[in-house]
């Protein structure tokens, strides 16, 4: 059945408007107003705004990590993610020395086989360069979709790779059009001030952050970005935390370097006292990179108004504190890294960012969904609200005040990294291709809708399924164009 959103505040990366969106075949076929409605759904969408759905580019799903495994799935980690205002996430597949990228490949294809609920792609793990690796790209890039790839600067013989390998990464990248991802720490400072942190007892929560200091996130941020430009290549740096690594991309920036920054939720909330509760309580915020000093909060932010910064990824990674987190008792290396964050990145964007003034409403927009969407080839399909895009539309009520909180959220771990946090604004309703996944604050969607999504190489547009999308629109003197001041009726 056809569908009409009407009444709301249209916000796109660009623009704030008031008008109407019409719903064919599970994508926008018109935006205007006086639609006819027999035989559509009409859905009232008076005093809220209208994005385009979240983007979440960092996501760890069913993931084994430390001697266990995340406890989101695909299935608990997708509906909380949707409950969030999230119409997709891009997930990471992680691969094995040795073994074919296919391999990994099929594995997290059987991870997510009927479960998500909303749309969803992965980004490739490179631990290696070899023939055999460098023979598989082009295939997996053309046939997958999968036109990004993460090198880990960090995990010194788990998943850390060496500079040769991210180089040759760069390299391939700017041949065949694939993004390169960076983890940017100093895993091999890391290590030795990890061993060392050991040999002095010092075993609390805390010595994650005091062994993994800001100086080593900078250093690495900086020696990515002189590969990228050595290889000409292009760079999208995940979860940046401290000043040292913000000042790194700007710098390389203005170089004209192709860099991006990515920041996530906790780093602009929370901050390094988070690991000094006591009983343990710290172990809940262990993740990587670790909370910093409170004032790198104010320079995110910074960084997110000017575009030093471009995206906000959730680095989704939960683990229960009790029966997971709580294995590092006596030996903080042994804590799961991740925490709990897919369902409150947009709230936590919209309360921090937009009602705080911190950033426009288009930005919030840009920053959560378009941006993303361009930078790993889902656009336009998605990351918009445009005639011929998929009608994946977040229904966000700006005036509720609720707080966050375990008892509530819909993720399945024990705990909320944002507990007692209070926010302004939540999501109302959510469409993904056209159908309800959330529906007034209700789960109405199916496991196992979700569709894989191919992505497009890296600066080209994702034109998939064009032939299905309907390419007209239906414009209305009374749609008001604004500038980011429209209010809401």
């Amino acid at each position: 059945m056809k569908k009409i959103v009407k009444n709301g505040v249209v916000v796109t990366a660009t623009d704030t408007y008031k008008a109407d969106i019409l719903i064919e075949n599970g994508v926008i076929s018109a935006i205007g107003s006086a639609f006819e409605e027999q035989g559509c759904e009409v859905i009232d969408a008076k005093g809220n705004y209208v994005f385009p759905g979240g983007i979440d580019p960092h996501t760890h799903l069913d993931m084994p990590f430390g001697g266990t495994v995340t406890k989101d799935d695909f299935e608990t980690g997708t509906r909380a993610a949707a409950f969030g205002g999230t119409t997709t996430v891009i997930d990471f597949c992680l691969t094995n020395k040795g073994e074919p990228l296919q391999k990994a490949i099929g594995t997290w294809h059987e991870k997510s086989k009927g479960k998500a609920a909303i749309d969803y792609s992965f980004h490739l793990m490179i631990g290696e360069i070899t023939e055999d690796v460098l023979n598989e790209l082009p295939t997996i890039i053309e046939k997958e979709g999968i036109t990004s790839f993460k090198v880990f600067m960090a995990y010194k013989n788990v998943f850390q790779a060496d500079d040769a390998t991210l180089y040759q990464t760069l390299v391939q990248a700017k041949k065949l059009g694939a993004l390169v991802m960076v983890h940017a720490e100093n895993g091999d400072v890391i290590e030795y001030l990890t061993a060392q942190a050991l040999e002095q007892g010092q075993t609390d929560p805390i010595y994650h952050a005091l062994t993994r200091p800001p100086e080593i996130e900078g250093e690495a941020t900086g020696r990515a970005a002189v590969l990228t430009e050595l290889a000409d290549s292009q760079l999208y740096v995940v979860h940046v935390s401290c000043a040292e690594a913000v000042k790194k991309i700007a710098e390389a920036r203005e170089k004209g370097v192709n860099i991006w920054g990515e920041t996530c939720p906790q780093y602009l909330t929370l901050d390094q006292t988070y690991l000094e509760k006591p009983n343990f309580e710290g172990a809940k915020y262990v993740w990587s990179p670790p909370l910093r000093e409170k004032w790198n909060q104010d320079v995110l932010w910074n960084a997110l108004r000017n575009g030093d910064l471009q995206t906000i990824g959730s680095d989704q990674c939960s683990f229960d504190f009790n029966g997971q987190k709580d294995l590092g008792k006596g030996d903080f290396t042994k804590i799961p890294n991740g925490g709990p964050i897919i369902e409150d990145r947009m709230s936590i964007l919209f309360s921090e960012g937009v009602v705080k003034k911190r950033i426009n409403i288009n930005q919030f927009v840009d920053i959560t969904s378009t941006k993303i969407a361009k930078l790993f080839g889902l656009y336009p399909k998605k990351g918009t609200i445009a005639v011929g895009a998929d009608a994946d539309l977040l229904i966000f009520d700006p005036s509720v005040e609720r707080t966050v909180s375990a008892n509530t959220h819909h993720m399945a771990v024990d705990y909320s990294a944002f507990e007692g946090m209070k926010v302004t604004g939540e999501p109302v309703s959510v469409l993904c291709r056209g159908e309800f996944v959330v529906k007034d604050k209700q789960f109405v969607g199916q496991k196992g809708y979700g569709q894989f999504t191919k992505r497009a190489k890296f600066n080209e547009l994702n034109t998939a399924n064009e032939a299905e999308k309907i390419n007209v629109i239906k414009t209305d003197e009374e749609i008001d164009r604004g500038q980011g001041n429209v209010k809401l009726p």
